[in-house]
């Protein structure tokens, strides 16, 4: 019983202890102060082991630079950073960056591989070394776009005042023209004119309805030659009225003639930069010389003096007078008044072809569907581009009649083209013509191109860097003329977002894209006042 009675007692000393043990509070002991108890600390007396001054995953006393992380980011070939920015900004195309993380406690290196996209310094830089040096454009790359807006590589934001010269009239990458591009390239793109297509015809009979009744068509019907590029249109309409001239005409062989204005730009052929006013650019100091006879240079705007030119030739010489209505490339020079009524007036009298140029001001740029109908005038030949092919596609076009480019004219094979008329280009030019003119974007070009020259005019009123000599234009094709060369005020319109494009030197031509809104415009007029004024 004696010894039962020690058992018991024994048992609740030992139940009290535990007890009084549990209820004391845990001491853990960390010498060093690193957050780690010294029996599972292996420096329990340094305190520098988890210090990581580099931030490289590895404590400063195993780590022999612990000041710089220059061992773990590196590019082969270049050496080493100390941030990844560093190197990203160092990159280039084809460049691997490599990040080594060594995490001590683990024993583990940890290699990671960045492929790096290349930026906009290395896109610029291969166009300098593998493209001919035939353009000086703004220092910016366009990689991605919609509607009024595009962007670099960097993601930089800018408003397209530019348009690829009018060719953006509907937008970047309208979603309706994207599509139809998408639909035909899933079933024939291009056949030759070898064999007839499913689709030509349609386009064709397109434009003889939507661009015919702008022509001055005598009862002969509407016919039209596709092709290509607006210089490829040009040149097919300058074959046309010399072979108009010799066969219907009667003009003597080899004595034609065709008359153009001085400041033209018709595009940049062997022949078409013959007839150019722009000794620098275009005729290029005569290296590209002989030049095509047959041009008399005229000043443009002036109608006294195409028929004082008319009469001194010849008229039973002059196959053609081709103009532009509004002169684009020269810096958007507008005519005076009336001028294109009175040339109708004196091509008619001397039975001479009126060829307009409309590839930069057709489909509604200028507020008309063509810049002709603002004085309602009838030219005999149209030569289409640009915004015919919706932003996407090359397509241009030469519309006239029946009398002029019919089968007694132009006979098969005198004139061609491989991709003139494919069906991919016929769809998309399909697209855009109907999209021109269900989003009535002759009207909208008029109203925000009055509100867009009227909010210039108030800019041009205040002190600016450089003087104004002008604010010119009409619809959504503008232009500020100033005193002196425009080129540094370009690049500073790209740094605050803003792409426009200067033109001989002291011009800065604004063309946006048809679809922009008033208060994208607002925008643009506050980015251009901050950069041109004093």
């Amino acid at each position: 019983m004696k010894k039962m009675l020690i058992l018991l007692i024994t048992l609740i000393i030992i139940n009290l202890s535990f007890f009084s043990g549990c209820n004391e509070e845990k001491k853990i002991v960390d010498t060093d102060g690193d957050g780690y108890e010294d029996k599972f600390d292996a420096f329990p007396y340094d305190p520098t082991e988890w210090i990581d001054t580099d931030n490289d995953g590895i404590g400063d006393n195993s780590d022999d630079q612990n000041d710089k992380t220059s061992n773990f980011i590196f590019i082969e070939g270049k050496g080493s950073y100390s941030t990844i920015q560093e190197a990203i900004n160092s990159a280039s195309i084809n460049d691997t960056i490599f990040i080594s993380k060594g995490i001590y406690f683990e024993n583990i290196n940890i290699t990671k591989s960045i492929n790096i996209m290349p930026n906009s310094k290395d896109f610029i830089d291969m166009d300098n070394e593998y493209c001919a040096h035939n353009y000086h454009p703004i220092p910016v790359v366009i990689s991605k776009a919609n509607g009024v807006w595009v962007y670099d590589p960097e993601g930089r934001k800018y408003l397209d005042c530019l348009s690829a010269y009018s060719s953006q009239n509907t937008g970047h990458c309208h979603p309706e023209i994207i599509a139809a591009l998408k639909e035909q390239a899933d079933t024939v793109t291009l056949t030759s004119r070898a064999f007839h297509n499913s689709l030509m015809g349609p386009f064709l009979k397109m434009l003889a309805e939507v661009v015919g009744p702008h022509i001055n068509d005598k009862g002969s019907g509407i016919m039209s030659l596709p092709m290509n590029t607006g210089t490829e249109a040009v040149s097919t309409g300058l074959k046309v009225a010399r072979a108009w001239g010799y066969i219907k005409k009667k003009i003597p062989k080899n004595e034609a003639k065709i008359i153009v204005c001085r400041n033209n730009f018709h595009g940049r052929t062997i022949t078409i930069a013959g007839f150019s006013s722009d000794i620098s650019a275009v005729r290029y100091y005569g290296n590209f010389g002989p030049y095509t006879p047959g041009f008399i240079i005229i000043p443009y705007g002036d109608a006294e003096e195409l028929e004082n030119v008319i009469l001194e030739t010849g008229p039973e010489k002059i196959a053609a007078f081709l103009f532009e209505p509004i002169q684009g490339e020269a810096g958007v020079n507008v005519p005076p008044e009336g001028f294109l009524t009175r040339v109708r007036e004196i091509c008619t009298k001397y039975n001479i072809l009126m060829v307009l140029d409309e590839i930069q001001t057709g489909f509604c740029r200028t507020g008309e569907f063509f810049a002709c109908d603002h004085e309602n005038v009838k030219p005999d030949m149209l030569l289409l581009g640009k915004a015919l092919g919706g932003g996407v596609y090359p397509v241009s076009a030469v519309v006239t009649t029946k009398e002029i480019v019919g089968p007694d004219v132009i006979k098969p094979g005198t004139h061609g083209s491989t991709f003139g008329g494919n069906p991919l280009a016929c769809a998309v030019a399909m697209k855009s013509i109907d999209i021109h003119l269900r989003e009535n974007l002759a009207e909208r070009a008029k109203e925000m191109g009055i509100y867009f020259i009227k909010r210039l005019k108030e800019v041009s009123e205040k002190r600016t860097k450089i003087p104004i000599k002008e604010i010119r234009g009409k619809g959504l094709l503008m232009a500020i003329e100033f005193t002196e060369d425009a080129r540094k005020i370009v690049e500073e319109l790209k740094d605050n977002g803003i792409l426009a494009k200067d033109t001989h030197s002291t011009t800065i031509r604004f063309a946006p894209p048809l679809v922009i809104t008033r208060e994208e415009i607002d925008w643009a007029i506050d980015v251009i006042e901050k950069v041109i004024i004093q």
